[in-house]
C-alpha cells in the first residue's frame, strides 16, 4: 500500500510542476504582450496616426487657413503641434490669439 501512495504523490507533484510551468509561461506571454502594447501606445499608433487625447479616436490632418492641424472626426477637437502654433502666432502680430499663444506658452 505504501508503494501505491508514493506513486500517487509523485504523480500529483508532477502535475503541480506542469501546472506551475504552464502558468509561468502564460504569465510571461501576457507580460510581453502588455509591454508591446505599451511600447506601441507610447510611440503612437502602429499606422503612424495619432489618437485624440479626449476620446481616443484617430486624428485626421486638415488644412485650415494654410495651417495643417490635427482634427478629431469624433468629438470635433482640434489639436496643434508646436510648429502649427508658431505659424498662427506669426500671422497674428498684435491680435488676441497671438497674445494668448505668447503668454500661454511662455514666449515673448
Amino acid at each position: 500500500m505504501d508503494e501505491k501512495d508514493r506513486l500517487g504523490d509523485k504523480l500529483r507533484d508532477k502535475q503541480k510542476g506542469q501546472e506551475g510551468e504552464f502558468f509561468a509561461r502564460r504569465d510571461r506571454e501576457l507580460l510581453e504582450k502588455l509591454r508591446q502594447e505599451r511600447r506601441r501606445d507610447a510611440s503612437g499608433a502602429t499606422d503612424g496616426s495619432m489618437k485624440c487625447p479626449r476620446c481616443g479616436a484617430a486624428l485626421v490632418e486638415r488644412v485650415k487657413h494654410d495651417v495643417t492641424v490635427d482634427e478629431c472626426p469624433s468629438c470635433g477637437g482640434v489639436w496643434l503641434d508646436q510648429g502649427e502654433v508658431d505659424q498662427i502666432a506669426k500671422r497674428e502680430d498684435e491680435g488676441w490669439l497671438a497674445g494668448l499663444f505668447r503668454d500661454g506658452l511662455g514666449r515673448k
